[in-house]
């Protein structure tokens, strides 16, 4: 296996604010020839609406699917949030088309690649925008035991990496995991939250909860998803995005104790006690303004 490489200067954790993560929390999965669907979707609340040219649509319709995103593009953002595109894959014979027709359009807000492998391919794939002045932020998905292997190395991989993710339900087939069990996903999820941080990333969001109907699981999985470092979550449906802002937003006892920090921090440098004898250092500071970061976001 080759080693890894060192992450470029513009992804080293150093050069990540400490106070400035991104706080997107909902992505909105929406099928590319459905532009009647994605014109309802740049108004659904979601934070980024993710325009799928791969799974969500059928092989014949793939061609007017990247004909109507690039309609959508080709004049400027075309509503309130930004616009990603999920092409097709990487090794198929429809990426290419997508990636030289999409990445220039000025309405473009970031490439999702999906399936990516190595540092390698997601090169490779860079190569085919025009220009490298048109390269838009781009963010891989770990779709096989393969892409998690070498999640650090595609997290670096090239400067306009933006972010990387888990793409489960590939996952799961790729790995014999039984649809419904976490347990085989674990290691995976884990080494994708770490990489991501490693690399200077912020954290990924949750791959997609399929049911559209259990809005009470989905919470429950957030919360699970949280507590292991995942930051937000693609959806499906519109009406799971109140449940993944809810469960990802802090609480108002993490909103107090955060902005105990944040004051005790303004008057002191380094490591500080707090009134209740607890000892924070500059980590947990950091920690604390990004709590107050995403509580402020809306």
């Amino acid at each position: 296996m080759k080693s890894s490489p060192a992450a470029p200067a513009a992804h080293t954790t150093a050069a990540l604010p400490s106070g400035a993560p991104a706080t997107w929390l909902t992505w909105l999965y929406v099928p590319g020839d459905r532009p009647e669907v994605v014109a309802k979707a740049l108004h659904s609340g979601t934070d980024v609406v993710l325009v799928d040219l791969e799974d969500a649509v059928a092989p014949e319709r793939k061609a007017y699917a990247r004909a109507a995103t690039a309609e959508l593009l080709a004049d400027g953002p075309p509503g309130p949030v930004p616009v990603h595109v999920r092409v097709n894959a990487l090794d198929g014979p429809l990426a290419e088309g997508d990636i030289r027709t999409l990445a220039p359009l000025p309405g473009l807000a970031g490439l999702r690649l999906p399936k990516v492998t190595g540092a390698d391919q997601l090169r490779h794939a860079v190569g085919w925008v025009p220009s490298v002045d048109d390269v838009p932020p781009l963010y891989a998905l770990l779709e096989s035991a393969l892409g998690v292997e070498y999640a650090f190395e595609i997290a670096t991989g090239h400067p306009a990496v933006d972010g990387i993710a888990l793409g489960e339900a590939d996952l799961r087939a790729d790995l014999g995991v039984p649809s419904g069990s976490a347990g085989g996903l674990e290691y995976a999820r884990g080494r994708a939250v770490v990489a991501a941080r490693a690399a200077g990333l912020a954290p990924p969001p949750q791959s997609v909860y399929p049911d559209v109907r259990d809005t009470e699981g989905l919470a429950r999985d957030c919360a699970a998803g949280r507590a292991r470092g995942f930051l937000g979550r693609t959806a499906i449906h519109p009406r799971q995005l109140p449940v993944i802002e809810e469960a990802y937003r802090p609480s108002a006892q993490e909103v107090a104790a955060a902005e105990e920090i944040v004051t005790a921090a303004a008057t002191e440098a380094g490591a500080l006690a707090l009134p209740d004898g607890r000892f924070v250092d500059p980590a947990v500071v950091a920690g604390a303004r990004r709590t107050l970061s995403l509580a402020r976001r809306r």
